[in-house]
């Protein structure tokens, strides 16, 4: 019988076994959860951003709202990157907190 990780629910299977199984769906799960951060990202963007500078859509882009485009993009990943920055330091402060406690 299998067990939930994939493995047989057999007695072979170590701690140390496990623990590696265990690591790599954690990180399976990270990964996917990046890729879904990264891609509601963009639709952000590409929503805001098209609403913002493109007022009336047709078969092609004018230079003004191609550079409206660029410089919105840019504007909302920077903001993007900042945040993000911010709340990693945040996050290893609390687990360096958490583990002088």
């Amino acid at each position: 019988m299998a067990s939930l990780f994939g493995g047989s629910s057999s007695s072979t299977s170590t701690p140390a076994d496990m623990a590696a199984r265990l690591e790599q769906v954690k990180n399976s799960i990270h990964n996917e959860l990046a890729l879904q951060n990264a891609q509601e990202l963009m639709n952000k963007v590409t929503e805001k951003c098209f609403a913002k500078c493109v007022p009336k859509p047709g078969g092609s882009l004018s230079s003004s709202e191609e550079k409206c485009l660029s410089q919105c993009m840019e504007r909302y990943l920077e903001a993007f990157d900042t945040v993000n920055r911010t709340y990693i330091a945040r996050l290893k402060k609390e687990r360096f907190d958490q583990q002088s406690s």
